[in-house]
């Protein structure tokens, strides 16, 4: 009996042992993953603009009396023009402007314009408004009973000079000076003074406005229509249809450079720590100089990395490039649940900006499903800390304008969110990341 009980038990623990090892494991979840990096960015025709209307040394808006002055202040890179316009206010429709292809900024060397340009003022006739004698018309801004009171002339933006209507004008010396002055970091600040006097032809400037832009004709085309705000201005000194104007076309525009991502495990960090210095392993040439070789390589055979790889040919496009507002880059890859993504983008127009997720990564399993959808919330805009800041789409050691890489001054900083003086776009205003899964 003894024995057939052992026997039996013996029998048993075979069993279980047997049942135990044809036990099914649940495999591990897997997915491909294809991400797409969208520029969010709509093009601009000014990157920047404003109105002025405050005289110097004045506490409100108004006119620019003889003696007084306007002035304004940007930040302009290399490549860019300034256009304006004010009101010659003793007149019907004219206006004090550049040509309509705006002044240059920058000399053929590169280096900023400074000093009088009043040679590059002219003075103009909107069309809008059938001129009266200088001075004198009922239906001028300091005697007219209304804005926008004139008879209609429905004519082409023209140069005075071009315009013969009999009546006589001041040199434009005699009335205005305009003087430009440059500082560091692509800043520029622009007096308007006027300088009429009661031995030429005296008269006020009203409020105006200024824009920076890429040549073009941002504020009128000799020959055409008043558009754009212009006509308040030169029959009125009305400055707000421009304004609203410029409003609805002027921002921050930046291309993204070519980029890496990286797959590891939970835990690992293998593009940057928050809150420490870059690790010299190739970070810093891909934020200040969109080169992502030297970081590819070093994320090769690093420890908890899985995956490496380069993002940087546009979808559409035959050639690596950047990508410009409207572009996409893709990538795909095949990843087991506990994976972390992550990747690094140069923001262009910036010394050493860049996005990527947390330093952590992004989970790409949740609860063994593969994450999908939209992901841009998860996006941060980074420091990389090796360079210092110079006003966003100015700075004259930001990737487009700098002489070479490498070039903007060292600032030994951390990686951390960026967060200094200067105002940068939302996220969902710049970027758009989105992932699917099969």
């Amino acid at each position: 009996m003894q024995k057939l009980f052992v026997g039996i038990l013996s029998l048993m623990l075979l069993t279980l042992v047997s049942c135990k090892d044809d036990d099914p494991v649940d495999p591990v979840a897997s997915a491909t993953f294809t991400v797409k990096i969208e520029n969010a960015f709509v093009a601009k025709t000014f990157s920047q603009s404003g109105i002025f209307n405050t005289p110097v040394g004045a506490s409100s808006p108004g006119p620019a009396m003889p003696g007084g002055a306007y002035e304004f202040t940007f930040y302009a890179g290399q490549g860019s023009y300034l256009s304006f316009a004010t009101m010659f206010v003793q007149s019907n429709d004219l206006f004090y402007a550049p040509d309509d292809e705006g002044i240059s900024l920058y000399d053929m060397n590169g280096n900023p314009i400074s000093g009088d340009i009043t040679d590059q003022i002219d003075l103009w006739d909107a069309g809008t408004e059938v001129n009266q004698e200088p001075g004198v018309g009922a239906d001028q801004a300091p005697r007219q009973a209304a804005g926008n009171t004139g008879a209609d002339e429905n004519g082409t933006v023209e140069l005075i000079t071009n315009v013969m209507d009999g009546y006589t004008y001041p040199a434009d010396n005699e009335v205005i000076k305009v003087t430009i002055t440059p500082a560091d970091g692509g800043m520029f600040t622009v007096r308007i003074d006027n300088v009429s006097d009661a031995g030429s032809f005296q008269t006020p400037f009203a409020p105006g406005g200024w824009a920076i832009h890429a040549s073009g004709t941002p504020l009128f085309t000799e020959g055409e229509a008043a558009a754009n705000g212009l006509e308040g201005v030169a029959e009125d000194g009305d400055a707000s249809g421009m304004s609203s104007y410029f409003t609805d076309n002027t921002g921050y525009v930046s291309p993204y450079a070519p980029g890496v991502w990286v797959i590891h495990e939970s835990g690992a960090k293998p593009l940057f720590t928050d809150g420490q210095p870059d690790a010299g392993e190739g970070l810093e040439g891909l934020a200040e100089d969109g080169n992502a070789a030297p970081l590819e390589a070093s994320l090769n055979g690093k420890a908890g990395v899985s995956q490496v790889g380069v993002f940087s040919m546009p979808v559409g496009s035959g050639a690596a490039g950047p990508l410009m507002p409207g572009g996409s880059y893709e990538f795909s890859f095949t990843a087991e649940e506990g994976a972390y993504l992550n990747f690094a983008t140069m923001l262009v127009q910036t010394n050493d900006l860049f996005f990527a997720f947390e330093d952590t990564g992004l989970a790409l399993f949740a609860n063994g499903q593969a994450v999908e959808g939209d992901v841009t919330a998860d996006l941060l805009l980074w420091d990389a800390g090796t360079e210092v800041n110079e006003y966003p789409g100015a700075g004259p050691n930001q990737a487009p304008r700098q002489a070479g890489p490498n070039t903007g001054t060292d600032e030994s900083g951390n990686v951390q969110e960026v967060n200094d003086a200067f105002t940068y776009p939302a996220t969902t205003d710049a970027i758009k990341v989105t992932i699917t899964a099969q």
